[in-house]
């Protein structure tokens, strides 16, 4: 938990008291490896902080898996299309493994924003920072850097996902095949046995 609230607190740049309040107001929820958080298609507009474990957002592209992005301990995940419009997701979004996270409708956090001024700004400094995040993925795939620049990038930003998630997933993420993704690693990891 204390490397959730950490993480949460510098990326966002909020106190901890207003993420204990949001707290407060969630429900912790377990998923199992695998698990659908939210279906393609399905409508959901709650908001989650993950706690523990790693998420994806995948979309089936000629029956192929593509990840969006993954969450991890710290940050929050949501349908943009349930939460924002009530429409169906566009996107699968899945448990990579075993995770917990906080739950809240938007119903309740809403209400909660309408209650509190210091909470309604704490909720418009997430929504700035997903907004951000979003902004800058696009760019970094708008001048497409090499495979190997994604992943060296990846490493730097999130190394526990180099651990925990399935390589076919990082691969996808990095849009190119697990094979060019063994490829790099091997490379890598040549160069640093030579340099030793």
């Amino acid at each position: 938990m204390e490397i959730m609230l950490k993480k949460f607190c510098k990326k966002y740049k909020l106190p901890e008291k207003s993420l204990f309040e949001l707290l407060s107001h969630m429900e912790e929820i377990s998923f199992s490896k695998g698990e659908l958080i939210i279906e393609k298609g399905e409508r959901n507009s709650n908001f989650y902080l993950i706690k523990k474990g790693i998420w994806r957002a995948y979309y089936l592209a000629d029956r192929i898996e593509n990840s969006l992005w993954f969450a991890t301990p710290g940050d929050a995940a949501f349908s943009s299309w349930g939460y924002v419009d009530d429409k169906p997701s566009q996107v699968n979004i899945e448990s990579v493994n075993d995770s917990t996270a906080y739950c809240i409708s938007k119903a309740k956090l809403e209400a909660l924003f309408a209650h509190s001024i210091e909470m309604a700004n704490f909720g418009r400094k997430i929504f700035e920072r997903e907004i951000l995040s979003v902004d800058a993925s696009t760019l970094a795939y708008g001048t497409p850097p090499t495979a190997k620049e994604r992943y060296l990038t990846l490493m730097e930003e999130n190394p526990e996902l180099l651990q925990d998630v399935p390589l076919k997933y990082l691969a996808s993420y990095l849009y190119i095949t697990p094979q060019s993704l063994s490829r790099i690693r091997a490379g890598l990891r040549e160069k640093e046995d030579v340099s030793k």
